[in-house]
């Protein structure tokens, strides 16, 4: 094959599989996203009411985190704790190294039970070893008894949801299903008469099996007791029923002790369904000591003897005492799979599982587990769905850091990936200090602020160009950019350009002093928001100076590009270390940049540096009210003068849509609160997501996703009350989206406190 050949080969194979990815979340987006929307809205609204209401909702996830850490760090140690636990009650533990040997072991017992049918609880480890299939390959029939795992084995369809694993279909659906599955004698209509059907279609499934299954939530080393968290009472019976019972677990199951079970008893319902507490908190110490029951003789009078039960324990590696070993995987184990994640994602929220998900596990921890127990290739499927907003760190039971293992895993996709036909052309050429292999539209986006710099010097012609269709369509073939996305127009005079060209400004008797960090948007693409940022802090008496610094790095995270993101942060931390010393502080006008200082650079920098610019950097908004705050003179800010609508007070309306993580980081009310100090009616978004999340919603295969989420925005800011309201937006991206979806341009907060108006 010619090198023509290859080269339109592989970009053919890269169109193809952009295509493929796109037509795949179109085709969820209108069988599935409505159903899953729907149903995640509820556990979200739900998760927000219970950790408000909970007075302890921190302490418990400090716990949780805790018990996490120091059970994974003792993992070997509790291993051959409840081993001896177990055999001492009168069970048998294996220990399985992978799925294959797992799915041996089962064989074995149920065969040794002469046992031809088995029932099943809810269990992702057992989907994870595939171990139904394993069972039917050796002719053993598997019901599941979790209602929902039942919905899906009829359909045969796979999970869309970690926790509630048939959230995509509607009762409708699983009437249909039922119908044409059992042809009942009267319709099935109401969710009632769904249920209450379905547990007795299982009932006579549960009597007349031989073994049970089970998975675990948790597993006491000390007592041996398996926890299991449901919501409906069928797990019980798979164990208590037949006489041989058997649990599979990740070894990551495993605690100490039963005092350690209270923190994640109060949480776990309310994260993942929003929740007071789930139906069923059931504790096991197996054998249990039940009677055995022999449903074959039902006119002899009594049961059987408890010895007649068996259990056996099945632990699991399965890569998971590998991703022990990792330091950024590990995380990973500390997971409840309790669904927090997904629900409160906001692309999760519109295609599910099905396309945020991989082998078996699915939202955005999933990346985690798919690389640990499935390896790379399956996390790759999915993996840049998740967008880095943190709203999932906020959510999580354990408080997980999963941005941070999805980052880690794109970097390693990155460093894994094979080198196209088109890395000749940047190798020595970008200025990242990445491997080969990264995809074009990767590379393109994760050196944004080299593309900005080049791109303001030469605009407007590089404007031009970039709109033309020729390059439209290039960027679309190669890059991946699509074509229906509006680009960001790159201004000619530079933010610190016209810093630095300003008359000297002094302020006498300074109340605070400031180093303003002009960030890769307001530096070459929106200075005016710089401007107006300026003159607000120095209308409050506030000196400012600009320092002379690169991009925070953000860009190239976002794209897995860990060894340049942390040479930025580096380099940043250097460049503000002076005035941070000079007590100057540092202030941020775009969220994304923030979250970089206060969260990701703990990760990219030694921990002296993170702590004194974390410490040291406010988000504008934020700190004008704590101006105001401290005797700041309001008047000299603007206020509205004239109104654009009416509202109830006289004030002019504005419709305020608050960053991703800037809520992350409980910034928005300040926002909020300067807005309404200076005269503003404020109404505020309630969507997870914009929808944009920087580069995300320039991508050909995600661009229909960031629509569909941003939809749901736009739908906010077009009812009659709002419609002719002032769209005002803090993040980049998120006033991108909004220009892009109304008729009506957004502005930046700071900009309506400018007090010279533009």
């Amino acid at each position: 094959m010619s090198d023509a050949e290859q080269s339109t080969g592989a970009t053919r194979g890269r169109s193809s599989s952009r295509a493929e990815k796109a037509a795949r979340i179109r085709e969820l987006l209108a069988t599935e996203g409505e159903q899953i929307h729907g149903n995640v809205s509820v556990f979200n609204e739900g998760r927000y009411r219970r950790y408000a209401e909970l007075d302890e909702t921190e302490e418990y996830r400090a716990a949780s985190r805790r018990i996490k850490e120091e059970s994974i760090d003792r993992l070997p140690e509790l291993i051959e704790e409840v081993t001896a636990t177990v055999e001492a009650n009168g069970g048998v533990v294996h220990l399985a190294e992978d799925a294959s040997e797992a799915n041996r072991i089962l064989n074995e017992i149920v065969a040794d039970a002469g046992a031809e049918t088995v029932v099943k609880g809810k269990s992702m480890t057992t989907e994870e070893i595939e171990m139904n299939e394993a069972l039917a390959d050796a002719g053993v029939d598997t019901y599941e008894t979790d209602l929902a795992e039942y919905v899906l084995q009829l359909a045969d369809e796979s999970p869309s949801h970690i926790a509630s694993p048939a959230i995509h279909k509607s009762k409708a659906e699983i009437a249909d299903l039922f119908e044409e599955t059992f042809d009942p004698e009267a319709p099935l209509e109401t969710a009632e008469e769904l249920t209450a059907f379905a547990s007795d279609q299982l009932a006579d499934r549960i009597a007349e099996a031989d073994v049970g299954i089970t998975g675990a939530n948790f597993i006491t080393a000390d007592t041996g007791t398996l926890a299991l968290v449901t919501n409906e009472g069928n797990a019980r019976k798979c164990i208590v029923t037949p006489d041989t019972h058997v649990a599979v677990a990740g070894v990551e199951k495993l605690v100490p002790s039963m005092e350690d079970l209270s923190p994640f008893f109060n949480l776990i319902g309310a994260a993942g369904a929003g929740q007071d507490v789930t139906a069923y908190l059931s504790l096991f110490t197996p054998p249990v000591e039940t009677p055995a029951i022999d449903f074959e003789h039902p006119d002899v009078e009594g049961f059987g003897e408890a010895t007649d039960r068996e259990f056996h324990l099945v632990l699991l590696d399965n890569g998971r005492m590998a991703m022990r070993e990792d330091e950024d995987l590990r995380e990973t184990l500390y997971c409840v799979r309790c669904g927090a994640c997904a629900n409160s994602c906001a692309n999760f929220q519109e295609v599910g599982g099905h396309a945020f998900g991989g082998e078996t596990y699915s939202g955005g921890i999933a990346t985690g587990w798919e690389a640990g127990v499935h390896g790379m290739d399956s996390a790759a499927e999915f993996n840049d769905l998740c967008t880095g907003c943190s709203r999932c760190v906020d959510a999580c039971p354990v408080n997980i850091d999963i941005p941070w293992i999805n980052t880690v895993v794109r970097d390693r996709l990155n460093e894994g990936a094979d080198p196209s036909t088109f890395d000749h052309l940047v190798d020595g050429l970008s200025p990242d200090s990445e491997s080969s292999g990264i995809g074009l539209g990767k590379r393109l986006f994760g050196n944004f602020e080299t593309l900005a710099t080049v791109g303001s010097r030469t605009a407007p012609v590089s404007n031009l160009v970039a709109s033309s269709s020729i390059a439209r369509r290039v960027l679309e073939r190669v890059a991946g950019v699509d074509r229906r996305r509006e680009l960001p127009q790159f201004a000619r005079s530079t933010f610190s350009t016209w810093f630095n060209a300003r008359e000297d400004v002094t302020i006498e008797n300074p109340t605070r002093r400031v180093a303003l960090y002009p960030d890769v948007y307001t530096e070459y693409i929106d200075p005016e928001r710089g401007k107006s940022t300026v003159r607000v802090l120095e209308a409050l008496g506030v000196d400012v100076m600009v320092p002379d610094v690169g991009g925070s790095g953000r860009a190239p995270l976002s794209q897995g590009m860990v060894t340049t993101a942390s040479e930025s942060a580096e380099a940043v931390a250097e460049a503000l270390t002076e005035p941070i010393a000079a007590d100057r502080d540092v202030v941020v006008i775009e969220p994304s940049d923030l979250a970089m200082f206060k969260r990701e650079y703990e990760r990219l920098l030694p921990e002296e540096s993170f702590e004194r610019l974390a410490g040291n950097s406010y988000e504008v908004l934020e700190y004008v009210y704590g101006l105001l705050e401290h005797g700041a003179d309001r008047d000299a800010i603007a206020g509205p003068e004239t109104a654009v609508t009416d509202s109830s007070n006289g004030e002019r309306a504005i419709a305020y849509h608050s960053h991703c993580q800037q809520r992350t980081l409980d910034l928005e009310p300040y926002t909020v609160a300067v807005l309404e100090a200076v005269g503003y009616d404020v109404v505020t978004s309630d969507v997870e997501c914009c929808g944009m999340a920087g580069s995300f919603g320039y991508k050909s295969e995600y661009y229909e996703l960031s629509v569909a989420v941003g939809d749901r925005l736009r739908d906010q800011f077009t009812t009659d009350d709002r419609d002719e309201r002032i769209v005002v937006a803090s993040g980049t991206s998120c006033g991108d989206q909004l220009d892009s979806l109304l008729d009506r341009d957004s502005k930046h907060p700071i900009q309506l406190l400018d007090p010279v108006q533009q």
